[in-house]
């Protein structure tokens, strides 16, 4: 009685605003408590987490993200794209679509790429005649389109958290994404060619030589990270910190676009969020360990097999309960509450985990567009100054495209695993 007393008053605790880290290492102490077991297990896990290579990965990445954020690198890259794809059906809306999900994939929080990316393309989606709710609807979505690129702090954070190589993740990471991001792409040309009629930008060759040379920096970062991770001249830990300290020398010391006052700054602010995620991520593991002991997993299952008979019904009941997760929490508390629990049951359906980690986290991903209540609807609202229900109509036929492009992920396993195979990976 008392227990049960002790855990409602944890939940209560929850939904009237106190930390998530305090209420899941309260649940973990509790529940070791209550188990007979020393509480100072909880300690052992977060020790046993700083041990992790790869953790350093992201915070090396964040400040990357943040730097990247706070230079003119998104005004050069915008002009960049534009210069090749401007003659294009579509192609301010095209840029946009890659543009954000670039800068998605090195800051992980969608509401940056909003508030950044979406406040720089947004007026010139207008002053291109597009119209309001479809640039709307463009840009607040465009926030989640890089999640599954290298190197998201969410793949990383997954591949910790699952026990899975986060080389694989980011690999397997790749052709989901790129379908969204075409998927996104032709829809925006359709639009763009036969019904809002939008004058093309004519090619040069001179234009593009001069975005090129503005953005030559900014170009090559991808091409020193994905390039050196595939071909394993460094691990991710090692990319991260090539990454930061690359970012650094070209924002900082060459184009000179970041003061050491503002420097300061990020670094503080880039700080903070990392430390808010890695106290989660330790508590969460803490509570997890807890559960496992407790053989709540064990219950899961079978709750679940003597509900759910076949694959097919448990990826599709999955992808719901992900969306409606991705609404009430963000990414990381989600990943680290959550997957835990679901890659013993999904083990038991034959889920490959590195694809289960892409259904989840592009279910995540959407799960912030959901209208009225999604995460980037709200930081939309708050940085274009309209309502939320504006919002949620301007990015309803874009969920439908997420929507189309999840039922691949989900369905096609090997959009997700055709490169680890080609690799050599026993997947």
């Amino acid at each position: 009685m008392i227990s049960m007393i002790v855990f409602i008053s944890i939940v209560v605790f929850l939904f009237l605003g106190a930390p998530v880290f305090a209420v899941l290492s309260s649940i973990a102490l509790f529940g070791f408590y209550l188990g007979g077991m020393h509480m100072s297990i909880v300690g052992t896990e977060v020790f046993r987490l700083s041990s992790n290579p790869v953790l350093i990965s992201i915070p090396l990445f964040t400040f990357a993200g943040f730097l990247l954020g706070e230079s003119k690198a998104p005004d050069r890259m915008v002009k960049f794209c534009q210069a090749i794809l401007g003659w294009v059906p579509g192609g301010l809306a095209i840029v946009t679509v890659f543009t954000c999900a670039f800068f998605t994939a090195f800051n992980g929080a969608s509401g940056v790429t909003i508030i950044v990316i979406g406040g720089l393309l947004y007026p010139a989606l207008l002053s291109e005649k597009y119209p309001e709710r479809f640039s709307l609807g463009l840009v607040t979505t465009g926030g989640c389109l890089g999640l599954l690129f290298a190197p998201s702090i969410p793949l990383i954070l997954y591949g910790i958290i699952a026990k899975q190589p986060v080389f694989d993740m980011f690999v397997a990471g790749f052709f989901p994404c790129l379908l969204v991001l075409c998927v996104f792409s032709v829809y925006s040309m359709l639009r763009a060619a036969y019904q809002y009629k939008i004058k093309r930008t004519p090619f040069h060759f001179r234009t593009l030589g001069s975005a090129f040379w503005l953005a030559k920096w900014e170009l090559m970062i991808p091409v020193i990270v994905l390039g050196g991770i595939y071909s394993s001249i460094f691990a991710v830990s090692e990319a991260a910190a090539i990454t930061a300290f690359y970012v650094f020398v070209v924002e900082v010391l060459i184009f000179r676009e970041i003061s050491l006052q503002r420097l300061v700054r990020l670094m503080s602010q880039s700080m903070i969020m990392v430390g808010g995620i890695l106290i989660i991520v330790a508590s969460a593991i803490s509570m997890a360990n807890f559960l496992i002991d407790a053989e709540v997993p064990t219950r899961l299952f079978d709750f679940i097999v003597g509900n759910i008979h076949s694959k097919f019904m448990f990826l599709l009941c999955l992808n719901g309960f992900v969306l409606i997760l991705g609404v009430l929490i963000d990414i990381f508390s989600a990943t680290v509450i959550v997957v835990p629990l679901l890659v013993p049951v999904a083990q038991q359906y034959d889920i490959n985990l590195v694809h289960l980690g892409i259904i989840f986290l592009a279910n995540m991903a959407m799960g912030y567009q959901t209208p009225l209540v999604g995460l980037d609807v709200l930081i939309a609202s708050f940085r274009f100054k309209k309502p939320v229900l504006e919002l949620t109509r301007a990015a309803l036929p874009y969920m439908g495209l997420l929507l189309i492009s999840q039922i691949f992920i989900t369905y096609w396993p090997d959009l997700s695993l055709f490169l680890l195979r080609l690799m050599g990976k026993p997947y």
